[in-house]
């Protein structure tokens, strides 16, 4: 969803199968990433819908995981770990450069 330059993403229940087009089961979220005049990220979540599907064993995908694990409803993902490291030696590196 979202617009050129503008990304807004939707949080749903897909069949696994189906092309991406196809209707959605049910929108259990939504997503911006792009930070508000506050610097925030906004992130919302049904976590009773998430908690019914989550029982029915649905499979998350790695970015929903991750949101997921930010917010303190599962373990956080290993690739948040993987993703704060590089940004800690990208922002050494630039420090370097401007010392």
């Amino acid at each position: 969803m979202g617009c050129a330059n503008r990304p807004f993403f939707h949080i749903v229940v897909a069949e696994q199968r189906t092309d991406q087009h196809m209707p959605v089961i049910e929108q259990v979220g939504s997503y911006d990433p792009l930070p508000n005049e506050r610097n925030q990220k906004l992130v919302a979540f049904n976590f009773e819908r998430i908690q019914h599907w989550l029982a029915r064993g649905v499979n998350l995908t790695d970015p929903v995981a991750e949101l997921l694990g930010l917010s303190g409803y599962l373990p956080i993902h290993p690739r948040t770990y993987m993703t704060a490291w590089r940004n800690r030696i990208k922002a050494n590196e630039e420090s370097k450069v401007k010392n």
